[in-house]
């Protein structure tokens, strides 16, 4: 009799104990609407994070996880790829990168022709004396030390960088328009091997700006050489974007065709109305190549404005010898009289005038080239020159130079990933210092919202494709992209109806909105919406990692 007593006390027990068996994984996200970053079509179903790795994805319903994310009626997807981030300084100054985990950015790509390493002394000195509003120290050398730096501090986003061959350049060189001595060019491309070993995606070129407009195709040749050996990207704001375009993309397809390294465009575009019908030629140039054999491919932003320096515009030799010497040489009346004359800019009601270094004409930010020029009395070139010189910085702007249609046009192509070419910031100072381009909060949330929900231009496992497996292809990143057991976890959940990009020119620093939760490396960055502070971002390694 007590025998039966006692069976019948244990198994309440056991039954209570299995039931209390300790989950199978840390986190599981329930019912979303998969789309695994490879284009093909999305799939109702579960998704399980174990430490930093997606560790299933299939029906789960016999499964528990610690965490369980309901994810019904939502979108997920691989953390997207930000091909041309200009996060270099802002994740110095804030982890956190706010503007693109909203839109679901967790890898940032850095390195457009210049980059954080290597660096000499001089290069040390000179960057630390133009910081204007984000101030740091630079205990690094070598872009590997940076990037390894970025993740010591503590970063949400995952962080990866091209190694600028303007680095390179003015290492060796400094601002000098002449072509490298055998010798000079030797210790360029070690310096590029260096990179490459320690993790560089590949070789970055932005050859519409000083100094990379004095380097020749063979200088960007024999660079380019050095990453093709480790498999890395040659990657280029190609030296023209308007008349000379056919010109500036045929020397990419030629860098290439005598490398054997992949080769993308920066931000693709025609830039100037009388360059727009241009485009359609130049993706047939891509397309050729691409028949050819070639890797080649493009990336672009998703609105018809661009960004850059008011500088932009000037001819190359007043700009020979780095910014203060163009700031002497404009100082003179005789040498500003004759660019006055010489520089080809856009109409001025075209440009916004958005980043002063100087405090005292922070009250010009917003306003166009054109309202400056009629407050002073002085054509818009000259009201230029004089801005230039009194901020003693190149000035950021924002140009109206693009079409619409033919943004549409880029973002059909499958060749096509997505990049915001901006920082990655905040809607607090000291960003509020500037009004940057919107499409540092908005890019990447505007191609899923007005570009697939609203216009219908290309489908939504399409988009998510361009800016997940298709860059990570690109780039031959190692287990990221995709959500396949054994990737990284970089996984983001949206709601495919309401995500929204809600800055404009006018008022850019707007969070973007939609994004639901955001994992990176398997920490959750963004949960119900919101920010949790987690900065689980990693030094991404290119192909040529050594391990070392």
């Amino acid at each position: 009799m007590k025998r039966i007593v006692l069976a019948v006390t244990i198994m309440p027990l056991l039954l209570l104990c299995s039931a209390c068996s300790k989950p199978e994984h840390e986190i599981i996200i329930r019912g979303g609407t998969l789309y695994d970053g490879s284009g093909a079509p999305a799939q109702t179903t579960d998704l399980a994070i174990d430490g930093d790795r997606i560790t299933a994805v299939g029906d789960l319903s016999s499964h528990s996880g610690e965490k369980e994310i309901d994810a019904t009626g939502l979108a997920v997807a691989p953390g997207f790829i930000n091909m041309l981030s200009w996060a270099n300084e802002s994740l110095i100054q804030d982890g956190r990168s706010l503007s693109d985990i909203y839109q679901g950015v967790t890898l940032e790509v850095m390195g457009e022709g210049m980059s954080m390493g290597p660096m000499n002394e001089k290069m040390k000195e000179e960057r630390t004396r133009r910081q204007s509003d984000i101030r740091y120290d630079i205990p690094w050398t070598t872009l590997g030390e940076y990037l390894q730096h970025l993740e010591d501090l503590g970063i949400s986003t995952n962080v990866a960088s091209f190694v600028g061959a303007s680095t390179v350049r003015v290492h060796e060189m400094g601002y000098e328009d002449r072509d490298p001595s055998a010798e000079e060019l030797e210790s360029m491309q070690q310096h590029v091997h260096t990179a490459m070993r320690e993790g560089a995606m590949g070789l970055g070129s932005s050859l519409a700006y000083i100094p990379a407009a004095f380097a020749s195709t063979k200088e960007l040749i024999a660079l380019a050489e050095v990453v093709a050996e480790y498999d890395g990207m040659y990657i280029s704001h190609i030296r023209d974007e308007g008349d000379e375009i056919y010109a500036a993309v045929e020397e990419l397809i030629d860098i290439v065709r005598a490398t054997g390294a992949r080769g993308e465009i920066y931000h693709l575009k025609a830039s100037r109305k009388q360059n727009w019908d241009k485009l359609d030629h130049v993706i047939a140039m891509i397309e050729a190549a691409r028949a050819e054999g070639l890797p080649v491919t493009a990336d672009i932003y998703t609105y018809h404005a661009s960004s850059t320096g008011l500088t932009i515009d000037l001819p190359d030799w007043v700009k020979e010898g780095g910014h203060e010497k163009l700031v002497t040489r404009l100082k003179d009346s005789a040498i500003k009289k004759h660019v006055a004359e010489v520089t080809d800019m856009i109409p001025a009601e075209d440009l916004l005038l958005v980043d002063f270094r100087n405090e005292e004409l922070r009250h010009l930010t917003g306003k166009t080239l054109a309202e400056v020029s009629e407050m002073r009395g002085t054509p818009p070139v000259e009201t230029a020159l004089d801005l230039i010189v009194e901020d003693d910085s190149r000035i950021g702007t924002v140009r109206f130079t693009m079409s619409e249609d033919n943004i549409r046009k880029k973002i059909a192509l499958p060749w096509v990933s997505l990049c915001s070419d901006s920082g990655s910031i905040a809607p607090e100072a000291p960003f509020t210092n500037s009004q940057p381009h919107p499409r540092a909060y908005g890019s990447f949330a505007r191609l899923l919202g007005k570009y697939v929900r609203e216009e219908h231009v290309i489908p939504l496992e399409d988009a998510i494709y361009r800016m997940t497996g298709l860059p990570a292809a690109n780039l031959k990143l190692d287990q990221r992209g995709l959500l396949d057991p054994g990737y990284y976890a970089d996984v983001v959940i949206f709601d495919p109806d309401t995500v929204t990009d809600n800055a404009t020119f006018e008022e850019p620093h707007q969070l973007a909105s939609g994004m639901v939760h955001v994992f990176v490396n398997g920490g959750q960055v963004l949960e119900d919406g919101e920010h949790t502070g987690a900065k689980p971002g990693r030094f991404v390694k290119g192909p040529g990692w050594t391990g070392q």
